[in-house]
């Protein structure tokens, strides 16, 4: 990804920056995860992936997969050759994506035959009850409709399809939302699986581009780790790094972690800026105690992360030294 941003135009000719200038990189056998606050464009950059974002939404920059752009590709590329069989995709809102009139059994059947070329009833059946149970949905439920399933079960029903076609790329938004904390674990152990599995097609693994409000689940899974604030990429970092020492260097990537009840239990002061009425500098100034003059400017992304005025790696609970930046990571 170089440069991705999206904005929406509104009315009155008003204009909302959901993602701006977003750098990174997914490798292959890899996971990133994406962080931050609500309504900071983390859905949006994924949407922009798989071209589903609104028809009020323009884009700029490039997202790659293999050969394509997918920013640029047109609606027939997306549908045929895109959706399901080089990106996956576990939904934010499950429940809204389930077809209501069908049973979770018809629709896995279906998208058996549709990605993976399985025929006959019997091996159709027996696939989609496999792939059910790699995402822990009981399969005395598989003849349930979606109304009938708690978000719980909706979740690994979504989860369920997204492994189906065994793609490239698998985006998570939120795959461990109504899940608990056994069934956090064991998703997002299967996530990792599935990634780290090598197939004929893709010999490195798969990539995962995971979308999380769960630190926990993102310490467990991630190689990497993207934090997300106002619309904009503000650090990059390897993920034991991040959790353990040196810790991140962005203080607001460090408000994050030090807010968890298993650390300071400390919140960060003050909401996050409307991303349609963001300052001209740091959109993090407002709230953060280094501010400064200079955070009038907006500071560039430098050594994988954007603050003028960056920690040194190390808080007092991680009295070490900073780590250098990972040398497969480019800003």
């Amino acid at each position: 990804m170089r440069g991705l941003s999206v904005r929406f135009l509104m009315p009155g000719g008003r204009r909302v920056a959901a993602v701006a200038d977003a750098h990174f990189d997914v490798a292959a056998g890899e996971c990133l995860a994406l962080i931050g606050e609500s309504g900071c464009g983390k859905s949006v950059l994924a949407s922009a992936l798989l071209g589903l974002l609104p028809a009020n939404a323009q884009t700029a920059g490039e997202a790659r997969l293999g050969g394509i752009d997918l920013l640029s590709a047109g609606e027939r590329t997306l549908a045929r050759r895109v959706r399901g069989r080089l990106i996956g995709l576990i939904p934010q809102s499950p429940a809204a994506h389930l077809t209501p009139v069908r049973t979770i059994r018809s629709q896995l059947e279906e998208t058996v035959a549709e990605l993976t070329g399985v025929r006959g009833q019997a091996a159709r059946r027996a696939a989609a009850e496999a792939v059910a149970d790699r995402a822990a949905f009981p399969l005395d439920h598989l003849d349930r409709y979606p109304h009938q399933l708690s978000g719980g079960l909706a979740q690994r029903a979504a989860t369920a399809l997204a492994l189906v076609g065994d793609t490239p790329l698998l985006l998570a938004d939120e795959p461990t939302t109504g899940l608990d904390r056994d069934l956090v674990d064991r998703t997002v152990d299967e996530l990792r699986r599935h990634i780290d599995r090598p197939d004929a097609a893709n010999s490195g693994g798969r990539a995962l581009l995971m979308i999380t409000h769960d630190l926990a689940a993102a310490e467990r899974i991630a190689d990497r780790i993207a934090v997300m604030y106002a619309g904009r990429i503000v650090e990059l970092a390897d993920a034991t790094a991040f959790f353990g020492s040196p810790g991140p260097r962005h203080p607001y990537s460090r408000g994050l972690l030090q807010a968890l009840p298993d650390r300071a239990f400390t919140p960060i002061p003050g909401l996050p800026p409307e991303l349609g009425d963001l300052p001209d500098g740091c959109a993090f100034a407002a709230r953060c105690d280094r501010a400064s003059d200079t955070c009038a400017a907006l500071p560039p992304m430098t050594e994988d992360v954007a603050c003028h005025h960056p920690l040194a790696g190390h808080g007092p609970e991680h009295p070490r030294p900073a780590a250098p930046a990972p040398e497969d990571i480019r800003a």
